[in-house]
């Protein structure tokens, strides 16, 4: 497995308008150096102190994405360096992030989940309650976060079809709300989808296994 290779094979796939998030999740430090070493900057984890460990050792023009579902007691460990959260999906959950970011004089910059999937195990909001977040007074207090965009993870699944229907969904969700609320960012397909995610729109891609292999789920 050549990860240099991959991302270099990768990149040339991706339309210029697409960001790259290397999924580096369970991944020693050596391996993402690999990627960095190749121009890749932007790396995206799930467990906030496994990314907090590397931030403090890698370099500190790296982009750290928060790519994972969020237990609000652990915000404090990110809020200092985070450059993007990806799934947000609730109100409460924003606000400690506010006031997390808050104590660092920071703006967080987030987006928000919409549930596209038809798995019970996928978390994210359904369209009304996105729609009442974004228009509450409470949100509107919130001064240090920034709704950069949207972000959903598609059913586990081959079916095309089914993929593309769920893509869709988010996509056209995205293009109704993106001018009145700001939004820049459709964070949708990984390593197995993403291309399908392209075709509907997506503006930024999570991947992982195609570029470092299979990740180690005994970590």
């Amino acid at each position: 497995m050549n990860i240099s290779e991959n991302i270099i094979e990768l990149k040339a796939k991706l339309p210029k308008e697409v960001t790259l998030v290397a999924v580096s999740k369970t991944k020693p430090v050596s391996e993402i150096m690999e990627a960095y070493n190749t121009g890749q900057r932007i790396f995206g984890e799930n467990k906030i102190q496994e990314m907090a460990s590397k931030f403090t050792e890698m370099p500190k023009d790296i982009e750290w994405h928060m790519i994972g579902h969020i237990q609000s007691n652990k915000v404090k460990y990110m809020a200092p360096f985070v450059s993007l959260i990806h799934a947000v999906d609730s109100l409460k959950l924003l606000k400690e992030i506010n006031k997390q970011a808050l104590k660092n004089n920071r703006i967080i910059s987030c987006l928000l989940q919409l549930k596209i999937a038809s798995e019970e195990s996928k978390f994210g909001m359904i369209e009304q309650d996105i729609i009442q977040l974004l228009t509450s007074e409470e949100f509107l207090t919130l001064q240090n976060i920034k709704i950069e965009g949207l972000m959903g993870m598609a059913t586990f699944t081959n079916d095309e079809d089914q993929l593309s229907q769920e893509f869709q969904k988010l996509n056209t969700f995205y293009t109704t709300h993106k001018d009145h609320y700001s939004l820049n960012t459709l964070s949708m397909g990984m390593s197995g989808d993403y291309p399908i995610a392209i075709s509907h729109g997506s503006t930024m891609v999570r991947v992982g296994s195609a570029i470092f292999g299979e990740r180690n789920y005994s970590i």
